[in-house]
């Protein structure tokens, strides 16, 4: 181990032992972590994990202590449950919670918690317990009106809108015009901030108004250089576009409390609108869950390589497999046919291809999208684990055929989309537990 490592588990130790938060400790913890190398810092949080923890021995008194007091004795539970708690407070939590307190020790923690979500994504284990505690400390210090909304628009500052055209990924940006065409009557943008961060935005949602759902992403993001009519009377929400601006946010559910706060801020401006619902990619879909399933190495799941191909109607197959031999394919199985003709790049644009796919395609991402479990029986898609838990609904109608022909949407989606649908049964509960949270902007209003 290196001798800053052991430095700074030093650092921790004492932070994490004192009552009230040293600051000149935390300052000279942040700048040597500062100066740690992507290793090091990995030595780092193995130690917080694995060793910075409650003694066991320490707690097995209070524990026995606790499990043993009188019935019927308040005062003595309460005595030694206040006992059994001292016991088994984490070091490791008291010393996060004493840097999240320090100036800048918010956007530490968010820096290591992206550190360990991308070590945990390359196979690390073990971080589990100190994941679990720093996202315990952002949840806490994202609640209780330290949260609030404001709407960016073309009168906001330069600085802002090119932050969010820089934090755009779901549907990437080339330069700032494409932001502004994405600002207007019927384009809007509201963000999230934080009362110690009120220059950054933690998490964004752009939203375009419209008569219906809206099935294609470029009926919204149009790059066509003739003036757009916006829409009149508008009836629908369309939350097209969400993005954490911060990695260490990620899964916290910020973006549940912004559909939230949007929904009623836009009800308040359009009290016409009925409908709000999404257009959202489907991602993972053909390279992570149905070519693995074509190629039959998908033992995982629970839609079959056979399943896939009983769908194709006989019709579609026979085009199928005689565009395949035109194309110099050859004969093969029915499943290898799908398997050649989808990793083709140009699948797209063969008309044969394009029609014969539609229903087979459309079919397998609404069971992907409603049906494919994890290990904990939460959707298998993080997109539609996201809005379906936050009570949203997606109809095999509202999964969209030919909804994004980039070459990203096609490689990674198969040019589909899905509309997830909120209904008033699923934004009451939501919005009942934010409305008090968030204030509407960072500025006193009243005056």
């Amino acid at each position: 181990m290196s001798k800053r490592v052991r430095q700074l588990q030093g650092l921790l130790k004492k932070i994490g032992a004192a009552d009230v938060a040293d600051r000149e400790l935390l300052e000279r913890f942040r700048w040597s972590f500062g100066e740690l190398s992507p290793d090091h810092r990995l030595e780092l949080y193995r130690w917080l994990a694995a060793e910075f923890e409650v003694d066991q021995r320490r707690a097995e008194r209070p524990i026995e202590a606790a499990l043993s007091a009188p019935d019927g004795d308040r005062a003595e539970w309460h005595a030694r449950v206040r006992e059994l708690r001292a016991a088994v407070a984490s070091p490791r939590l008291r010393a996060l919670g004493n840097l999240i307190n320090m100036t800048g020790g918010m956007e530490l923690l968010l820096e290591m918690r992206a550190d360990i979500l991308e070590a945990q994504r390359q196979g690390e284990r073990g971080l589990g317990v100190l994941e679990d505690d720093i996202a315990f400390l952002l949840n806490r210090w994202c609640q209780h009106g330290f949260l609030f909304l404001e709407e960016v628009n073309l009168d906001s500052s330069f600085q802002t809108i090119r932050y969010l055209k820089d934090r755009e990924m779901v549907h990437p940006m080339v330069s700032l015009e494409e932001m502004g065409q994405r600002l207007g009557v019927d384009r809007l943008c509201f963000a999230l901030y934080h009362v110690v961060m009120p220059s950054e935005p933690v998490v964004f949602i752009e939203v375009a108004l419209s008569r219906g759902l809206v099935r294609s992403i470029h009926d919204i993001i149009d790059d066509r250089e003739h003036e757009r009519t916006p829409v009149k009377s508008p009836d629908t929400a369309i939350f097209y576009s969400i993005n954490n601006t911060q990695i260490g946010l990620a899964g916290l559910g910020l973006g549940r409390v912004l559909i939230a706060r949007v929904t009623e801020a836009l009800r308040e401006r359009w009290p016409s609108l009925a409908t709000f619902a999404t257009l959202s990619p489907i991602p993972g879909f053909w390279p992570r869950y149905l070519r693995p399933i074509l190629e039959g190495s998908a033992e995982a799941f629970t839609r079959e390589r056979a399943a896939i191909v009983d769908r194709l109607p006989a019709k579609a197959m026979e085009a199928l497999r005689e565009r395949h031999r035109e194309l110099g394919g050859g004969d093969a199985e029915a499943a290898e046919i799908l398997l050649s003709v989808m990793s083709r790049r140009d699948w797209f644009e063969d008309v044969v291809f394009r029609d014969a796919l539609r229903k087979p395609l459309v079919e397998a991402a609404h069971f992907y999208l409603t049906r494919e479990k994890d290990a904990r029986g939460k959707p298998l898609n993080p997109v539609a684990g996201f809005h379906l838990g936050n009570g949203a609904t997606v109809s095999r109608q509202n999964v969209n055929y030919a909804a994004n022909t980039t070459a990203r949407g096609l490689e990674d989606s198969c040019g589909l989309m899905a509309n997830y649908v909120y209904s008033e049964k699923a934004l009451a509960p939501i919005g009942r537990a934010v409305r008090s949270l968030l204030p509407w902007g960072r500025r006193d209003r009243s005056g």
